[in-house]
């Protein structure tokens, strides 16, 4: 029985990956949910409530329900038939169906003149492609014409065209660049990236369980306790159809680089470690909480320096590092990237500005969430990212120690690289959890500074971590800034430990310790 798996088709030596683009919301309308979803007896219609025109829809994209009974729905909105790009919404409803409270990307009246498009979607593409200055762009582009969508992320709502362009970014990772162009001037409007990225070293776990399945004598790298996660070799290509690890024996790597094993045993522990710490600690069972696994490729390319998450083929993808020496599948590259796959199941904060920077600090704590989790003698966890390379990549105590990320949010904090402005939030994070001043955690020696030099009480990493991950599901949207993660995070604490807690008041300490009002 052999095990494969396609991850990337390209019609040129440049990568990209091979699944379509279609999102959530065209995917629930193809599937007949034309509308809200049904109300039950004595329910608040959502869509009246907010008092939407007849001309939209709100798609439901799924529910978190807390113990009180209160229940939090995200929705997708359309308007007549057309996707709204930032128009997603989070509806808040008590246990007898009453609308308390709603969290809007944008408080904008979705409202444009016409969807009758004076530019046609063949000339959209040709406009997307000039319009992109991204390394590669063009290489690949989806089979599919652009789509026609209303474009609401940003001030005033306007008809548009989304093309994808595929190619490469400038590192050699796979590029899924969302362009948006007026569909009456042809000029762009936005562009985001959807690959989302993280650097690190490969980081051997040690001797670590690995589950497989026994199949016509052989054991495959799957973990059916997990969602049926496999991990898969790539060979340092690109394209192709790549097989599961298999062996005669169930006993897998030698911790050493040159077995092609010993990568995929850091994956798969990898994958494992992130799955129970979701489930575990937070009762999320796999990404999208639907108890599916995703699927993680190694050894991909040739001297790629990189790892990546993606949606389009719903799996994790490492490279072997320069001079394909030194794979990057440590356990929090792996946290950390498989954590960009829940975002985009849940708040889907878009990858430029403000949002991105969430985005990627998400990601992070997570990763780092992930790492303490673990307790793997080889790997403590710390506050640090990639600190295994020799010098830690990033440092959530004071984040300017890496030379380029803000410790502090400042007007065009936006403007930086989403690694950087990611900055601010790893701050709050580190500052809520552990507080500020100088401490040794695990060995490791930390000094965290505040703005204006105020102190903040930690409330410990795990009720910190239950905020963070209660925001992200239950208040956060694609627009979500660093005030509206503020307001998110005080929403998510008071929901968890009332207004009065000391996690409540902790949480308003850490955002003005890294001045977000």
């Amino acid at each position: 029985m052999r095990h494969t798996s396609r991850i990337a088709r390209a019609g040129s030596r440049r990568p990209a990956v091979v699944a379509s683009a279609a999102t959530v919301a065209a995917a629930l309308l193809a599937s007949g949910f034309a509308g809200a979803p049904a109300q039950a007896a004595g329910q608040e219609d959502p869509a009246k409530a907010l008092k939407l025109s007849g001309k939209e829809r709100l798609i439901p994209r799924g529910t978190v329900t807390d113990e009180d009974g209160t229940v939090h729905t995200r929705f997708e909105r359309t308007y007549e038939g057309l996707p709204v790009l930032g128009g997603d919404l989070v509806v808040h409803q008590d246990k007898n169906g009453k609308v308390e409270d709603v969290d809007k990307a944008t408080e904008a009246t979705i409202k444009v003149p016409t969807t009758k498009a004076k530019i046609a979607a063949p000339v959209a593409r040709r406009q997307a492609l000039a319009a992109t200055a991204d390394e590669g762009a063009g290489a690949f582009v989806r089979n599919q014409a652009p789509r026609k969508v209303v474009w609401a992320a940003k001030g005033a709502p306007v008809l548009a065209y989304e093309t994808v362009v595929g190619g490469l970014q400038h590192d050699g990772t796979p590029s899924e660049l969302h362009v948006v162009t007026d569909a009456t001037t042809g000029k762009k409007l936005d562009e985001y990236q959807a690959i989302a990225t993280g650097t690190g070293t490969g980081m051997y776990n040690g001797k670590v369980p690995v589950n497989s399945l026994k199949s016509g004598g052989r054991f495959y790298m799957k973990d059916t306790k997990r969602g049926g996660h496999t991990t898969f070799h790539a060979k340092n290509k690109e394209t192709g159809s790549f097989p599961a690890f298999s062996n005669t024996r169930d006993v897998w790597g030698n911790g050493k680089q040159s077995m092609a094993q010993t990568a995929a045993v850091d994956a798969q522990y990898g994958a494992a470690m992130t799955w129970d710490y979701y489930k575990n600690v937070l009762g999320r069972k796999g990404i999208k909480g639907n108890g599916k696994a995703a699927n993680s490729f190694v050894h991909y390319g040739n001297g790629y320096n990189n790892a990546f998450w993606s949606d389009e083929c719903f799996c994790m993808v490492y490279g072997d590092g320069k001079g394909n020496k030194t794979p990057l599948t440590s356990l929090d590259v792996a946290g950390h990237e498989m954590t960009h796959g829940v975002t985009s199941a849940t708040a889907r904060l878009r990858y430029e500005g403000e949002s991105g920077g969430l985005n990627e600090a998400t990601s992070d704590i997570f990763g780092t969430a992930v790492e303490f989790y673990a307790r793997n003698g080889k790997d403590k966890g710390d506050y640090l990212i990639g600190e295994k390379l020799g010098k830690p990549l990033r440092y959530m105590d004071k984040p300017s120690k890496d030379g380029r990320s803000a410790d502090y949010w400042r007007k065009g904090l936006g403007n930086l690289d989403v690694h950087y402005s990611s900055g601010v939030a790893n701050h709050f994070f580190y500052l809520l959890a552990e507080g500020s001043g100088a401490k040794t955690i695990n060995g490791v020696k930390y000094n965290s500074p505040t703005w204006g030099n105020k102190k903040v009480n930690g409330i410990g990493r795990g009720a910190a971590e239950k905020i963070w991950y209660k925001a992200l599901t239950a208040y956060m949207t694609t627009g979500t800034d660093y005030k509206g993660a503020r307001s998110a995070t005080l929403k998510a604490a008071k929901a968890l430990y009332g207004t009065k807690s000391k996690q409540y008041k902790s949480v308003q300490a850490a955002w003005d310790g890294v001045n977000v009002k």
